[in-house]
């Protein structure tokens, strides 16, 4: 059976290139990165030669990288780091146990699981989170996300790229916002040039999952304006199991040293959630990952390479496919915004058939699509992210995702429609 696959935005094929530079570090250079001898110092090199590589290519310092065992973990380190540590001050200031003043997060209401069951889990914990509605075509509302800010805020989460429909967030506008509410309510000035230093005025603090956006989307955090970015590796041909969470440096840009030394340092604002040999800064304790770190690294690089040319070549695959679907189906609907989306992306409905009963028969006869997100397809359940846009049952429960990815040729995309349209009749 010819096995064709279009589901690229679950997980990608390792990259031979990355295989090849991960191999040495299974068996030759075996050792832990944090022992002292030789063994474990080459690891170590190689890990910190990684950091530096992926935090130059997103324009930050190799300080401000984490590495997790998943983005999924990384978010959960930005939610319940954060909630932890402001809840944890705020239990401990009487005058604001008194008063039960509560911190407040902003989330999309698309986000990822792993952000929306997080929040809903930290909302027992006494966290309030103000889900931000989304357009028609999957894109925030911004001014509901204004009207929401006030002064418990420490936390905005916004992701780059939507896992699900592929509509592109206006985060520098999102940035721009937060920016100007720090600016009217909590900064202050130092030699005529306004400082924002990271303390308990200083909030919200700006998150962006960008899992999905990295592989073909501007990516450096200093034009984009957010304090803490998600990445992945197994969603640009990396390794599965790492993950990679970047911190902002917020003393960075403050000359005035007794000023520094009256801020608390960025660890008191995000607590870690796993505890013990204080690897990665303090931030995420357990032995690394030397391997996958490595190919985490390698996947980057050559994905940074081939961003635009690699953009525009799926991106016209995918509007062929897109044409071609319309002549076996004239009637199918694509949910979210064509214009603001990232080019390998295509959510469509097929009026008059199930996602889950489509996805089968189409599984059967060797084509991989995906009813939605792959943490959860396997329950068949209409898509949150599709409801989000308050389309009908009926569309949500009848529309699939379908993403390319570099192994994606012409050839493929005419088999499958043949194949599809013999499926449809």
């Amino acid at each position: 059976m010819f096995k064709i696959y279009l589901d690229y935005a679950a997980s990608t094929p390792v990259n031979p290139e990355v295989k090849a530079a991960m191999e040495p570090y299974f068996s030759e250079i075996f050792g832990n990165a944090g022992a002292l001898h030789w063994f474990g110092q080459e690891a170590s090199a190689a890990i910190f030669k990684a950091r530096q590589t992926i935090a130059k290519i997103i324009g930050a310092n190799y300080k401000e990288l984490v590495f997790t065992g998943s983005a999924t973990e990384a978010n959960n380190l930005v939610l319940r780091g954060v909630a932890t540590a402001e809840l944890r001050r705020l239990n401990a200031d009487n005058r604001r146990k008194r008063f039960n003043l509560r911190p407040r997060f902003i989330v999309s209401a698309i986000e990822h699981e792993s952000i929306l069951e997080t929040c809903r889990d930290l909302e027992k914990e006494g966290v309030e989170v103000i889900y931000i509605p989304v357009s028609p075509e999957g894109i925030v509302d911004l001014k509901k996300l204004k009207a929401a800010l006030n002064k418990r805020t420490v936390l905005v989460s916004v992701m780059y790229a939507n896992n699900q429909i592929g509509t592109i967030q206006p985060i520098k506008e999102i940035s721009k916002l937060i920016s100007e509410f720090r600016i009217q309510n909590l900064g202050f000035r130092e030699n005529k040039k306004l400082i924002i230093p990271l303390n308990s005025k200083s909030y919200p603090l700006f998150h962006t999952d960008a899992v999905q956006a990295f592989q073909y989307l501007d990516c450096d955090v200093n034009n984009l304006g957010v304090d803490l970015m998600t990445l992945s590796a197994h969603k640009i041909y990396g390794p599965k199991g790492i993950g990679a969470l970047y911190v902002k440096n917020r003393e960075s840009g403050i000359r005035n040293q007794e000023l520094k030394k009256s801020l608390i340092h960025n660890s008191k604002f995000i607590l870690p959630i796993l505890t013990g040999g204080g690897q990665e800064r303090g931030w995420r304790s357990g032995t690394e990952n030397t391997p996958s770190i490595v190919g985490f690294a390698k996947a980057a690089e050559l994905t940074e390479k081939m961003k635009k040319p690699e953009g525009k070549r799926v991106g016209r695959l995918r509007d062929y496919l897109l044409k071609e679907l319309k002549k076996i189906h004239p009637k199918i609907l694509v949910n979210g915004s064509m214009g603001k989306r990232i080019p390998n992306n295509l959510n469509v409905y097929f009026p008059g058939y199930l996602d889950g009963d489509l996805v089968i028969r189409m599984d059967l006869d060797g084509l991989a699509v995906s009813p939605g997100a792959a943490c959860s397809a396997r329950s068949l359940r209409p898509s949150y992210v599709l409801e989000a846009l308050e389309l009908s049952k009926e569309r949500s429960a009848g529309s699939i995702r379908i993403s390319l990815g570099r192994q994606t040729v012409k050839k493929e995309i005419n088999v499958f429609v043949k194949k599809l349209k013999s499926l449809l009749k």
